[in-house]
């Protein structure tokens, strides 16, 4: 275990770093499945629009932590490298949150890539839903 608490300890230092440019951010740790949207996140299965992220419509990626958030965007690390203006599925493991976001921000590290995404619904106060 002290392997594990001095390896999330750099993490999070690696995610504090990113965090600076979010003034509102604030350390949150919440655990969640990480897809990348592949279709288009506006349509329902009848074509109606408004409908949100499918997870169906999606392309699983990692499980991950949010370690800072603020009301519309969330910072994590991901083992696989993504890109600005990516767009991802972020689900808690309950099940309380259930976003599409856009990638806004990258940081490129050895063997992980520090990442911030923007909601690109409103999610109002998603960090008590998880």
């Amino acid at each position: 275990m002290p392997n594990q608490a001095t390896t999330h300890a750099l993490e999070q230092d690696i995610v504090s770093r990113l965090a600076r440019f979010f003034p509102e951010a604030t350390p949150v740790r919440i655990p969640v499945r990480l897809s990348r949207a592949t279709g288009n996140g506006d349509r329902d299965a009848k074509g109606n629009g408004d409908a949100g992220a499918d997870a169906s419509d999606s392309v699983f990626i990692q499980d991950t932590v949010i370690e800072f958030g603020t009301p519309r965007e969330v910072l994590f690390l991901v083992k696989r490298p993504l890109e600005f203006a990516d767009h991802v599925v972020i689900e808690s493991k309950d099940g309380g949150l259930h976003a599409e976001a856009s990638i806004v921000a990258v940081q490129y590290h050895p063997e992980r890539t520090v990442v911030a995404a923007r909601f690109l619904k409103d999610v109002p106060n998603w960090i008590v839903k998880s």
